[in-house]
C-alpha cells in the first residue's frame, strides 16, 4: 500500500506541483541564497511547493545523503512488520568490513534495529546501512536493487544507486532535486526524526566497546527547528546536506550537493532556510486531525467510513502579498475494496486559485475497515427493511 501511495504522490509531485510552482524558483534563480553549492533546492514539504533551485537537476554524486534512500527503505519494512525496532541483527564479515564513517560493528556482534537507526542517522555508519541492507533484502545487492526500484517508483529520473552506502562508486549519482523528492518521502515517517534530530547518544553504553554518537550534521544543535536529515562528503562529492526544519506550521527541506566546506555548506543552508522562512507563511486551510468526508459502505465494519486528509492542507504565501481565496475540492476515488488497511487512499484534496489547481493532498482513512459479519449483515438488512415498513 505504501509503495502505491508514494507512486502515486511521485507522479502528481513531478507532473503537478512542480509546473505550478517554476514562477518561485525563477524569481530567486537570479539572487545570491546559495554561495558555494554546485547544486542546491528549497521545498516547502506540506505544500510541496518549490522555493529555490539552482541546477536541480545536475547529476552529481550525493555521498552519504545516499543513506535518505536507506532509511526510507527501512522505516516502510518497519511500517510493514517486517522487522522490529527491538529486533536483533547479526552483522556478517562484509558488513563489518564496510570503511568510511562507521560503528566499528564487528563480524558476528548483534545489535538490535533502533540500534542501527541510530548508528546510520547519527553517525552516517556504513556498516550499519549494509547490515540492515542484508536484513531486509537479503543481500546488499538485492537491497540496492530495491532502492533503484523505490526511485523509479518515485519517478526520479536522475538517480541510481549501486549501493547503499554513498562511497564511491561509477554510476552512483542523484541531485538535489530528487533529493528532495526522497526526502520528502521519508519525513511521511514522522518517527524518523526521533533518530536524525538526535545530537549525541551512545552505543554499548556501559561495556567495554561504549560508542559516542556525534551526529555529523552540527546544525541540528545550533539551527532553530532543524531535526534532520543526512550529510554527506567524499573527495569527488565535496560536502552535501540534505537538511530539514520547521517552524510557524512550515517544513522546509534544503539541499545543498558540492559546496567547498562544512562551513560553507552549512551557510548555504541556513541561507536557504532563513530565505524560507523568513519570506513565506503558511495557509493552513483544512487540518488532518479532521475529517473531510464520510463514506458509508454496508459491507464495512465501521459502516461509516471517515477520511481525512494525509496531512495538513497548507499552501505558500509571500508575507507581503495579500491572503488570497483558496477552494478545497475532493476527488474520490471509485469502488471500495473491504476490508481495508488504515492509510487506505481514498482519493485526493485538491486545492485550487482563481480555478487552477495549485496544491493536493492525498484522502485517506483514518482507521482500519473490516469486513461486517454475515451476522452483522442480517442484523443492518433487517433494520432497514423494518424501518421502511413503519415509513
Amino acid at each position: 500500500m505504501r509503495k502505491l501511495i508514494g507512486t502515486i504522490a511521485a507522479v502528481f509531485f513531478l507532473l503537478t506541483v512542480m509546473p505550478g510552482t517554476v514562477s518561485f524558483a525563477e524569481e530567486k534563480a537570479a539572487s545570491d541564497i546559495t554561495q558555494s553549492a554546485n547544486s542546491a533546492v528549497l521545498l516547502e514539504k506540506n505544500s510541496g511547493m518549490l522555493l529555490y533551485d539552482k541546477n536541480a537537476d545536475k547529476q552529481l554524486p550525493p555521498a552519504s545523503m545516499t543513506k535518505i534512500m536507506t532509511l526510507l527503505l527501512i522505516m516502510e519494512e518497519l511500517e510493514t512488520g517486517g522487522i522490529k525496532l527491538n529486533e536483533k541483527v547479526r552483522v556478517s564479515e562484509h558488513a563489518a568490513s564496510m570503511g568510511g564513517s562507521q560503528i566499528f560493528l564487528e563480524e558476528g556482534e548483534e545489535m538490535t534495529v533502533e540500534e542501527m537507526l541510530k548508528g546510520i542517522a547519527v553517525a552516517s555508519g556504513n556498516d550499519a546501512s549494509v547490515a540492515m541492507a542484508e536484513r531486509i533484502a537479503g543481500s546488499e545487492k538485492a537491497f540496492v536493487d530495491r532502492m533503484n526500484e523505490k526511485a523509479k517508483d518515485l519517478g526520479l529520473k536522475n538517480t541510481q544507486f549501486k549501493n547503499p552506502t554513498g562511497l564511491p562508486a561509477e554510476g552512483h549519482y542523484s541531485t538535489a532535486h530528487d533529493m528532495a523528492v526522497m526526502a520528502r518521502e521519508l519525513l511521511l515517517h514522522e518517527e524518523v526524526t526521533n533518530y536524525t534530530k538526535i545530537y549525541e547518544d551512545y552505543l554499548r553504553k556501559g561495556t567495554d566497546q561504549e560508542f559516542w554518537l556525534v551526529n555529523t550534521n552540527k546544525l541540528i544543535k545550533s539551527y532553530p527547528g532543524m531535526d534532520g536529515l543526512k550529510t554527506g562528503y567524499t573527495s569527488e562529492a565535496k560536502y552535501c546536506l540534505t537538511a530539514s526544519a520547521t517552524r510557524d506550521g512550515m517544513h522546509m527541506i534544503a539541499v545543498v550537493m558540492g559546496a567547498e566546506n562544512p562551513k560553507k555548506r552549512n551557510a548555504d543552508i541556513t541561507s536557504l532556510l532563513d530565505y524560507g522562512f523568513g519570506q513565506y507563511e503558511a495557509v493552513k486551510l483544512h487540518s488532518k486531525d479532521k475529517a473531510m468526508d464520510v463514506v458509508t459502505e454496508t459491507r464495512g465494519k465501521p459502516r461509516q467510513i471517515k477520511l481525512y486528509p494525509e496531512k495538513d492542507v497548507v499552501v505558500l504565501k509571500k508575507k507581503n502579498e495579500k491572503k488570497a481565496d483558496y477552494q478545497t475540492e475532493l476527488k474520490k476515488g471509485g469502488q471500495i475494496d473491504i476490508p481495508m488497511d488504515k492509510g487506505t487512499h481514498m482519493g485526493w484534496v485538491a486545492v485550487k486559485k482563481d480555478g487552477q489547481e495549485v496544491a493536493k493532498v492525498r484522502l485517506e482513512t483514518k482507521d482500519q475497515v473490516k469486513r461486517a459479519s454475515i451476522l452483522e449483515l442480517w442484523e443492518r438488512s433487517w433494520r432497514n427493511l423494518t424501518s421502511f415498513q413503519r415509513f
